[in-house]
């Protein structure tokens, strides 16, 4: 029975990461274009950099702090296991040791379509962008697993406060035009504008979620939660009013045409701004700061309201049936879900709605050991529901002007300390290709898995242990000449 559970939540994680942008941070002090979207006030080494549609720049990011792949594949306590959650003698009690009161997982995924960045002057330099990105924020109380792990019989007159429980859905388009301006050949300092065009939304605010475990076993349900949605969606009622089903309007995207109307066509805007200064101390130390993605959408087109206020309980199933194996978890688990849902009411009015981005803010130093060698560390903070994620990153770097660049780093974030990553850059004639990953596992562990029948044949598969995040950036940039560094006795960052 504990396995179902944690194979249902498991599988319900597995859904979120797929519905997966902050991007990389190693590429902070590396020769790449892409460094702008993180600090527009960064130099630049390229005069003019085009990126090739689709191609340019690819990022994905999935962060948890809770959720190690060791948890659920290896099983420390045989050494022989196959996939650990499946089996019956899966150690819950060090699982739930990593589970905090509030846990959070952030898939995001961000696509840049368009780049385009050209210096004026010696001390101008302009960049465009055009960028698809889903931005993805689930809360998980830390209630929530007490109550898929524990035996029935041990829920029986508690109080579980789910009031945490949190998610966010963002697909949105990005339109950018920025520029960033040096002064005294020390200072500079760069902002983007950016237009924002909702894609599709879903906004999930819950004010309050009790669930109580009475005497007899029976469950009540305290609600007070509305989830806002803003995308392709036909959502059926009953004559109370009560959502019957979620449907996908799948026919909005038949042909390029109807796909074309429904990105482009729809009344979902909001603005957006990046501003960041970059400072040579002195002709090797350069300091910087950057606060980035401060934005919102106001959701207009499509809205569908969906809310809960009410208290109920539920006495036609309890949890006594699943203890004496009357009824399965995963059987209670839907009786709930459809008691919640009658619960819920469609709201005829469409009320607009606004979500705000989840904004960071970033401040850096490195400094220039040699002309092509520099050391930096980076702090990176974001911001989402008012609630912090913090990231430090220390790095080497080698810049051979425009041709080559790669950077090694070593950064503490999501509650753990042995990440390391990389990435590279390297330039043939006008193309430019890079790749970077935020952290590399350093640990590893055998998972053996058996095939057939007895005698059991089995294979073996390293797996990364403790890994909490994935980080991956690459893409294709054209670039064409170089940026003029009269003026300067050294240059930041950059070697050419």
């Amino acid at each position: 029975m504990k396995a179902s559970r944690f194979s249902a939540i498991l599988l319900f994680m597995v859904m979120l990461s797929d519905a997966a942008s902050q991007n990389s941070q190693i590429m902070y002090y590396m020769n790449l274009p892409q460094n702008h979207l993180l600090n527009p006030a960064l130099p630049q080494s390229n005069s003019f950099y085009l990126g090739l549609p689709g191609l340019t720049g690819i990022n994905v990011n999935v962060n948890n702090n809770f959720l190690n792949f060791s948890d659920v594949f290896i099983n420390r306590q045989s050494g022989d296991s196959v996939i650990s959650f499946l089996r019956s003698d899966f150690d819950i009690d060090d699982f739930l040791k990593n589970i905090r009161e509030l846990n959070y997982l952030d898939p995001d995924a961000q696509v840049q379509l368009f780049g385009l960045g050209f210096s004026a002057g010696e001390n101008l330099y302009f960049f465009v962008d055009y960028n698809l990105r889903t931005d993805n924020n689930f809360t998980l109380p830390g209630d929530l697993f007490d109550i898929a792990f524990t035996e029935p019989v041990q829920l029986v007159g508690q109080q579980f406060d789910l009031s945490a429980l949190k998610a966010d859905v963002t697909g949105y388009q990005e339109f950018g035009f920025g520029v960033s301006r040096r002064f005294f050949n020390k200072l500079s300092v760069g902002v983007k504008g950016k237009l924002l065009m909702g894609v599709a939304s879903a906004s999930l605010n819950t004010k309050n979620l009790l669930w109580s475990v009475n005497s007899d076993y029976t469950s009540s349900l305290d609600a007070d939660l509305m989830l806002n949605i803003s995308g392709p969606v036909t959502i059926p009622i009953d004559v109370e009013h009560h959502p019957e089903d979620i449907i996908f309007d799948s026919t909005r995207f038949d042909n390029f045409r109807g796909t074309t109307r429904y990105l482009y066509g729809r009344s979902n805007i909001g603005a957006g701004i990046d501003l960041g200064v970059a400072y040579n101390v002195t002709r090797n130390l350069m300091i910087s700061a950057a606060v980035t993605d401060l934005g919102y959408i106001k959701w207009k087109s499509d809205i569908s309201t969906l809310e809960a206020e009410s208290q109920f309980t539920y006495s036609g199933m309890n949890l006594l049936d699943v203890h004496d194996g009357t009824m399965t978890f995963d059987s209670l688990a839907k009786e709930f879900a459809d008691s919640l849902m009658n619960s819920i009411i469609v709201n005829d009015t469409k009320i607009p709605f606004t979500t705000r981005l989840p904004w960071g803010f970033s401040f850096g130093a490195s400094y220039n050991l040699t002309n092509f060698l520099s050391v930096g560390v980076l702090s990176y903070t974001r911001v989402v529901d008012s609630k912090l994620r913090e990231a430090l990153t220390l790095s080497a770097n080698i810049n051979l002007g425009n041709v080559l660049s790669f950077s090694a780093a070593y950064n503490t974030s999501n509650h753990s300390y042995n990440n390391f990553g990389a990435g590279f850059s390297v330039r043939a004639g006008v193309f430019q290709l890079y790749a970077i990953v935020d952290k590399i596992p350093v640990t590893w562990e055998k998972l053996t898995i058996k095939e057939g029948d007895d005698p059991p044949p089995y294979r073996t598969l390293s797996l990364p242990s403790n890994w909490n995040t994935i980080h991956a950036s690459f893409g294709i940039n054209l670039v064409f000449g170089k940026t003029s560094r009269k003026g300067m006795d050294k240059p930041m960052i950059l070697v050419q």
